[in-house]
């Protein structure tokens, strides 16, 4: 029999490898439309989506709206005006962040397998995969120097703690209620972003975070 669940985990486990992998803005974008899609899934592929009621599918159906069409579409415009379309000298280099990658994950599966917690089936491999992606999101925000990928490697790490949360709980209408709070914030935020992102292409023709410590008083 198919698992859904493992099969949608280790899709998010390659996205999560091939973002730190990648140079080119537009590829990002599109891997953090795709992997906020199957975050979205993971809940439903848990619960089994025959029991749940029609509001509660609507609920997800908007969550995955959010994720994967608007938030994307606003990276996307962003990533157009500023007109950038690759990180060329990052911090670390990508043959560097794939092995930190790899390493991410194998730590992730020796804490879950250290914390030994009684988990439901299934929600062992989604800690896993949830620890890796939390993880590899503060690494690429660390890693990298444009600010259109540091605002990427923070929805990877929102991703990540949304996995944490399915992980660790019991199926509950309230945790999504919060995660959709969170995710409407996270919204406005990368609306934000996205107009200080063309104001420093603006102001320094790049949209390098470095760039900032030219300011002064």
């Amino acid at each position: 029999m198919i698992n859904y669940t493992e099969i949608t985990i280790v899709f998010i486990l390659l996205s999560v490898l091939l973002s730190l992998s990648s140079s080119r803005l537009m590829t990002l974008v599109k891997l953090m439309a795709l992997q906020g899609g199957a975050v979205s899934l993971v809940p439903l592929l848990l619960e089994g989506t025959q029991h749940l009621p029609m509001g509660e599918l609507l609920f997800f159906q908007v969550m995955i709206l959010i994720k994967c069409i608007i938030i994307p579409g606003l990276l996307v415009l962003a990533v157009k005006r500023v007109r950038i379309k690759r990180e060329i000298e990052p911090f670390i280099g990508y043959h560097a962040s794939i092995v930190a990658g790899l390493v991410i994950l194998l730590v992730s599966v020796f804490v879950t397998g250290y914390l030994k917690l009684s988990l439901p089936e299934g929600h062992n491999f989604v800690l896993v995969s949830a620890i890796t992606t939390m993880a590899a999101g503060f690494f690429l925000m660390m890693a990298r120097r444009k600010a259109i990928t540091q605002v990427i490697g923070y929805l990877m790490l929102e991703n990540g703690i949304y996995l944490i949360g399915t992980a660790l709980t019991n199926p509950s209408h309230t945790l999504y209620v919060v995660e959709f709070g969170v995710l409407l914030d996270l919204l406005v935020g990368v609306m934000i972003m996205g107009i200080i992102l063309h104001n420093i292409n603006s102001a320094f023709d790049d949209a390098d975070t470095t760039l900032l410590g030219r300011l002064k008083d």
